[in-house]
């Protein structure tokens, strides 16, 4: 068995401002488990664990979704948390800019996972970077402070290519992601 995901991976030339944000939103000190900066990434399906020869259908399902989807411009624009801004449990931050074709894409997706047996999400599709989830209350009012006083984030546009599908391996150290396919846009 192998635990999968579909994603957008980021430019690395993010990963620099993404760590900027965590850290002057770790000056909370709220009980935050951050997500390493190298592993931030826009999930479009999760799948949990599949079997190994699984991988190839899972693949086949989104090169088909993304040979209708051109490459995308995203950027990275405010954040934000759910459920709110004021009870943050999942801190992130906010994307813009293709927003309508990459909706349609995760949509595509949806429909052709849930022929598979991989059942719709079941919400409405909101694209971001997880930052961080909330573990305790503990400083969680400083933390959704900190968000409150945060700027709108102006990094520049970034181009999506390609879809990835990861394997999720678990540890006490956190996640580590590996690339099993790539899934060009177009």
């Amino acid at each position: 068995m192998i635990r999968a995901f579909l994603a957008l991976e980021l430019p690395e030339s993010l990963r620099p401002g993404l760590t900027l944000v965590q850290a002057e939103l770790k000056r909370s000190r709220a009980d935050v488990r951050w997500v390493a900066p190298g592993n931030i990434h826009l999930t479009l399906k999760f799948f949990g664990n599949v079997p190994d020869d699984e991988i190839d259908t899972l693949a086949a399902a989104a090169r088909e979704a993304a040979a209708e989807t051109a490459p995308l411009q995203l950027q990275v624009t405010v954040a934000g948390a759910f459920p709110s801004p004021n009870a943050p449990r999942v801190v992130w931050l906010g994307l813009g800019g293709d927003l309508l074709p990459l909706t349609q894409l995760f949509y595509r997706l949806e429909k052709a996972y849930a022929t598979l047996g991989y059942p719709p999400e079941g919400r409405a599709f909101n694209p971001h970077l997880t930052l961080g989830r909330v573990k305790s209350p503990a400083n969680r009012d400083k933390l959704a402070q900190l968000l409150a006083k945060l700027p709108p984030v102006d990094w520049p546009p970034f181009e999506v290519k390609e879809l990835t599908l990861f394997q999720s391996v678990l540890s006490p150290k956190g996640s580590t992601y590996t690339p099993l396919r790539v899934i060009p846009l177009g």
